[in-house]
């Protein structure tokens, strides 16, 4: 009987080595940006759970420009340190060579569901080197009460825009809110200002920057006449600070009720609306803008889930990737975080709808987002955005009028252009 009950130890002892051995450590880098690192952690857990695997959740810079360099840094060095990465939309073609084909691993069936531009814009060289996780776009965000209070609808062009902001702002610092303003954005010299730009000067019909076929489109009357008015804004409806804001700064005056207008991505949403936020039920979100001679137009954007080629453990990274952009992990963060699937199938779901009723009444404006020139720059993608921010962000400075900063940009993108994108 004893050496019966020694057997039986040992066995499960044996058991528990084998357990132990079988069990692997992975990191993964999510971003930290509104609710995105809890609901990451969460989702981590769950999938702990399931498997019996560890997960280190990585800190990386919330300036995807910061973390895109970060990224290229640890790949080029074919470095382990990070095994599941959080990359942007327009990232897939310049980290491809460094990332997993997840048809591989995951199999060929692994984006069935998914929305099918971005499968596409995340296949490099029939290789899907990334899985969508949540896609984004660009969207105006008002406030309802300040609005019905002095007879405004929701502005349709961006001069609507500035005359509302102006009226609203001056009634109420009159009335005692002197912190008020009338619109913020993000204004920092970083991917988000690109973004932000692009919108302005798409509505405007200006253009992408660069087309589809690679020919250089910015230096325009109408790319002009778009950074011209929002240059006006600096100081007068929007602070000199937004100079310098990111997502979560212009969120920030926002949420504390000291703002009329915000553009943002869609996961403000769920914090404003959130117990402590200062403007609960008190906000609206309609489409962005146009200008004369265009229409609405948001950027894409969006994150995706890849797997590093230097990983030690491919097949256990892949199946993390699997499970966070799952249907039933993509349908949580959406309700809890208003993150937009990708999976198109769930914007029919009513627990989403009623959570984030915007989802439904903007899906246009969400699958019909227009992108940023990624796709016909290639690998010199970074550097024509950093032009393109640079030079908006001197006009919205003050340092040069619009018909000199995008003549300079032509030419710098000319430059650019002769290396082969």
């Amino acid at each position: 009987m004893y050496r019966k009950l020694i057997s039986v130890i040992a066995m499960a002892g044996a058991a528990s080595v084998a357990t132990q051995a079988q069990a692997a450590e992975l990191t993964i880098s999510c971003g930290a940006v509104g609710a995105e690192l809890a609901l990451c952690e969460e989702g981590v857990k769950r999938w702990e759970e399931k498997t019996g695997h560890e997960v280190k959740i990585v800190s990386t810079p919330n300036s995807s420009t910061e973390r895109l360099s970060l990224y290229q840094q640890i790949l080029s060095a074919q470095s382990s340190d990070i095994d599941v990465m959080q990359i942007d939309v327009v990232w897939p073609g310049l980290l491809a060579n460094h990332l997993l084909d997840l048809n591989e691993t995951l199999g060929k069936d692994a984006a069935e569901g998914f929305f099918d531009t971005i499968v596409t814009n995340n296949t490099v060289e029939d290789r899907l080197v990334a899985m969508p996780w949540f896609t984004d776009a660009g969207v105006l965000y008002y406030r309802k009460d300040l609005l019905e209070q002095y007879g405004h609808e929701a502005p349709e062009t961006w001069q609507e825009l500035t005359e509302i902001a102006k009226e609203i702002q001056a009634e109420e610092r009159e009335a005692g809110n002197d912190k008020m303003w009338g619109y913020v954005f993000q204004g920092r010299a970083y991917e988000g200002l690109t973004c932000n730009a692009l919108e302005w000067i798409a509505s405007y019909g200006g253009g992408t920057i660069v087309d589809g076929d690679g020919e250089i489109t910015i230096d325009n009357p109408q790319a002009q006449s778009a950074l011209e008015l929002a240059a006006t804004w600096i100081g007068d409806i929007s602070p000199n600070g937004v100079l310098n804001y990111t997502e979560e700064e212009a969120r920030g005056i926002f949420q504390s009720g000291n703002a009329v207008f915000m553009r943002n991505w869609p996961y403000a949403w769920s914090l404003a609306q959130s117990e402590d936020s200062e403007v609960r039920d008190r906000v609206g979100v309609v489409k962005l803008p146009h200008g004369p001679e265009g229409g609405s137009a948001a950027t894409l954007g969006g994150w995706n889930l890849a797997v590093s080629k230097y990983t030690e453990n491919p097949d256990i990274a892949a199946d993390l990737v699997a499970f966070l952009t799952s249907r039933e992990e993509q349908k949580r963060r959406a309700i809890e975080g208003s993150y937009n699937p990708t999976i198109a199938g769930l914007y029919e779901d009513e627990e989403v709808l009623e959570a984030v009723p915007f989802f439904g009444t903007l899906y246009e404006t969400f699958t019909n987002a227009v992108a940023r020139p990624s796709a016909p720059t290639g690998d010199n993608y970074g550097r024509v955005s950093n032009a393109f921010f640079n030079a908006t962000h001197n006009v919205l400075s003050g340092n040069q009028s619009s018909a000199e900063a995008l003549s300079q940009l032509d030419s710098e993108l000319s430059r650019i252009k002769r290396r082969r994108w």
